[in-house]
């Protein structure tokens, strides 16, 4: 039931105040959420129309306040909810994170497969010889690396060109075995 009344107090830093009913009887308490959201600030003295409940403390208070001569609308009233597309966009969203994961799970198996076979292989140990099987001229990374257990000049440059951890070129010239086997470009 609606009642009429005139704000008859109103405490604009805390937001509450107290209305009068027109057809006399005590002031009910009101708060500033149970006015309409229109932008308006409540005045002394204005009159306005409203419900009364009881408050979680059993005092009666003001709800659903409205000012004489405005559509009457309930603050209480939630709007029904609107078809804003989202379903469209949310499918769209989960294709793209469908897409991502795909891409994910093909990228680390194909690089998975291509470390383990790299590990399988040796590839990826430094200390493990770039050739397993003899290479041409019959040369193969089999663990040496210093030029007195070399046999030849062009033993001492295939080690140093395919085999990892080699102690040949002290100058870094690209010369292994300088002293011994590579002597001034000629090869022994």
């Amino acid at each position: 039931m609606r009642f009429e009344g005139k704000l008859d107090k109103w405490n604009d830093d805390r937001g509450l105040g107290y209305i009068v009913p027109q057809r006399g009887g005590d002031p009910v308490y009101v708060h500033i959420s149970a006015f309409p959201a229109d932008g308006r600030r409540p005045r002394i003295g204005e009159v306005l129309t409203f419900e009364v409940e009881a408050g979680r403390d059993g005092q009666r208070r003001a709800v659903n306040v409205q000012r004489p001569g405005h559509k009457l609308m309930r603050t209480t009233h939630t709007p029904e909810p609107r078809h804003t597309g989202r379903g469209a966009r949310s499918w769209a969203g989960l294709a793209v994170a469908a897409v991502l994961v795909a891409g994910g799970v093909y990228a680390y198996t194909h690089f998975w497969r291509d470390s383990n076979g790299a590990a399988s292989s040796g590839a990826s140990d430094p200390s493990a010889p770039l050739y397993s099987s003899p290479a041409p001229g019959g040369y193969r990374c089999d663990g040496r690396i210093r030029c007195s257990q070399m046999t030849s000049c062009e033993e001492s440059k295939f080690f140093l060109v395919n085999c990892p951890g080699v102690e040949m070129d002290a100058d870094y010239n690209g010369i292994p075995c300088e002293q011994t086997w590579c002597v001034s470009g000629k090869e022994r």
